[in-house]
């Protein structure tokens, strides 16, 4: 039962990190087209830095990394009078009080903790990416268009969001479908993390020695579980290229693109 549910985390996950990507990307792209520097600044760093660190080693630092920021924080608050030094060689040792989560709080809250923190995760480093498509989405958008906004008295915040928001997004879709495919196949990195996923189980129950389950010894049936992985993986991106292209085709009507005058011609045709 535990790797059946193991599915439902990781649809889980895509289901919460990929708008939280999309959000942080959003946040990323505008900051970098922004006209105040360090604002535009912070915006371009944040997609360059992130896009330059490989992902494996940015998910194995940056998970550890948080989740000490976070105990340390606390540890400040609810434990002024600790004498003792934080780091002690390579121990990090906060009073018990504020670890997360604490020692006596039960599993359910220990992974949710940890896939929370897997969730926000993934969520900076794809909104890089995101933002990076976005971006050049924005700049993709026929300048003519924004000159007419504003001709028509339009002010940027209006152009923005009735002329550059709705249009970009037929621009940004080819890579954002395949960002999308690129998450899909990036959720058995919940593995390396400490979330208990598919890839987890299919390995502890197809393993012909598991520790935890010597009570129903059985050969190495290993390459059956991660076989049934193979096939859900490619079920799951047929499925996703398809409604990505009805999507696709629903955001290229009435536009500017080769897609948009394709459909246009049928229209004629018909």
């Amino acid at each position: 039962m535990s790797f059946y549910a193991a599915f439902g985390t990781v649809l889980l996950l895509l289901a919460v990190t990929a708008p939280a990507a999309l959000l942080f990307g959003l946040g990323g792209a505008v900051a970098a087209r922004s006209r105040f520097a360090p604002l535009s600044w912070l915006g371009r760093g944040y997609i360059a830095i992130v896009r330059g660190v490989p992902d494996i080693a940015f998910f194995l630092f940056f998970v550890i990394a948080l989740d000490q920021g976070i105990e340390y924080l606390r540890h400040k608050v609810k434990c002024p009078d600790w004498a003792d030094p934080v780091r002690q060689g390579n121990d990090f040792v906060v009073c018990d009080i504020a670890k997360m989560p604490l020692s006596s709080s039960p599993q359910w809250m220990h992974e949710v903790y940890g896939f929370w923190l897997a969730v926000f995760t993934f969520a900076i480093v794809f909104g890089a990416f995101a933002g990076n498509v976005l971006f050049g989405a924005m700049r993709s958008v026929p300048r003519a268009q924004l000159e007419t906004a504003e001709a028509y008295g339009m002010s940027p915040r209006q152009t923005f969001w009735r002329i550059l928001m709705p249009q970009m997004w037929v621009f940004a879709l080819p890579g954002l479908s395949n960002l999308w495919m690129v998450l899909i196949k990036a959720t058995p990195l919940l593995f390396l993390l400490g979330v208990e996923d598919i890839v987890y189980w299919a390995r502890e129950l197809g393993g012909s020695k598991a520790p935890r389950f010597t009570d129903y010894p059985h050969p190495d049936w290993r390459m059956w579980y991660f076989l049934a992985l193979l096939v859900f993986y490619l079920a799951f991106t047929k499925v996703s290229e398809v409604v990505l292209a009805r999507i696709t085709r629903r955001l290229s009507r009435g536009q500017a693109t080769l897609a948009g005058e394709a459909q246009r011609k049928e229209g004629v045709a018909a």
